[in-house]
């Protein structure tokens, strides 16, 4: 037993080989053991505890630690032989294992996101809505740029000479993305200020519809037409822009005419009537309203109507404008006023002559033959 023991496979005793196909044969094992039991038990342990985050944590560590107790074994197996290749093997694995941990950090950036998620939307829940998955896509790609310097060392390459040379094209790549970082800018200026949430109807130049996502660079808004409009987020901060959904209120302005020849009590009791009428509106807001005779219109009696819906949606609100106008028209029919129209009146004095070139006087409007 001893001298096949003692016997050597390519320069190395064959009990070095046992030895290392026992440790991965163990590491497959505890690998084994840690999916079918630990791994559930700590769940089990983690949906008893009131932190709803820990076994979201536990899920997100639960593959990449199963690969690591496999890579963990190849390791001390391949150190145990020690191959003349097991210098490569160990180096390929050390790189590996650098990947296997920037995939846990990758991995824990949901649940980490989610606790922000839970504690944004303590004071804003719609702030929350639009910007965590906006710092989700930051932080991983956060990870993937230091995880991919970290790799690099690992893999023996000189990340300070390589980060001082990409240094000498910073400012070129710097002027190339400035487009993209004042989009950033203005992201995060506008989830500051918060001018407008998702499935808000906004309306700023040429852009009328309602907002379908706010994204990192870019915000999507929906129009009536039902189109899609991708604008710059710097362009959001720099332009006035009408939020119509957060109006408590809606405001109609409009004004009514009626005939010159209609009598002043008449004049007066229209406007009280239609006042009576604005008051009655279970729709119309009743905090503050006009009705007034204001202005001798060019054809008409002005009369000057103003007030406000109590709901801002533009179907609900053109229904009650109606509803509104219709009273108006039978109060109008029922005082026996008219409404008017842009009209104009010519007179012509009967002694209007025009004089003729000899002195002579003669009528502008001859009498005709018979």
């Amino acid at each position: 037993m001893s001298e096949y023991i003692q016997y050597e496979l390519f320069g190395i005793p064959v009990f070095r080989y046992v030895i290392a196909v026992g440790v991965f044969l163990l590491a497959l094992i505890v690998r084994k053991i840690f999916d079918r039991f630990i791994s559930k038990k700590i769940l089990a342990f983690t949906a008893k505890t009131k932190f709803r985050f820990d076994d979201l944590i536990v899920r997100a560590i639960i593959p990449p630690v199963n690969l690591l107790i496999i890579l963990y074994g190849i390791i001390i197996a391949t150190s145990v032989v020690d191959l003349p290749i097991s210098q490569f093997i160990t180096e390929a694995l050390r790189i590996t294992l650098a990947v296997v941990v920037v995939w846990i950090a990758f991995r824990l950036c949901n649940p980490v996101t989610e606790l922000l998620r839970d504690v944004m939307s303590r004071s804003d829940d719609a702030l929350a809505t639009q910007f965590v998955p906006i710092m989700r896509s930051t932080m991983q790609v956060a990870v993937i740029l230091i995880g991919g310097i970290l790799i690099l060392q690992n893999a023996g390459y000189q990340v300070s000479s390589l980060i001082a040379g990409l240094g000498i094209g910073g400012l070129a790549i710097a002027l190339a993305a400035q487009e993209t970082v004042s989009n950033i800018f203005g992201t995060l200026v506008m989830f500051t200020d918060k001018p407008f949430k998702v499935g808000d109807w906004v309306q700023f130049k040429q852009v009328d519809g309602d907002v379908e996502s706010i994204g990192f660079r870019s915000t999507r808004v929906r129009t009536w037409a039902k189109s899609i409009q991708v604008i710059p987020n710097k362009m959001l901060t720099s332009e006035i822009i009408e939020n119509w959904s957060v109006m408590p209120k809606r405001r109609v302005r409009m004004t009514i005419g009626v005939q010159y020849d209609s009598p002043p009590e008449k004049v007066n009791e229209l406007t009280q009537r239609i006042y009576k009428l604005l008051k009655s509106h279970p729709q119309v807001n009743q905090e503050y309203m006009i009705v007034a005779f204001n202005e001798f219109g060019p054809s008409s009696l002005d009369i000057f109507v103003y007030y406000f819906t109590t709901v801002t949606a533009w179907k609900d609100y053109m229904h009650i404008r109606q509803d509104v106008n219709i009273g108006i028209m039978k109060i109008v029919e029922e005082l026996g006023l008219s409404f008017a129209f842009p009209s104009q009146t010519v007179y012509f004095g009967d002694d209007l002559r025009v004089q003729s070139g000899n002195g002579s006087a003669h009528s502008r409007n001859p009498t005709l033959p018979h």
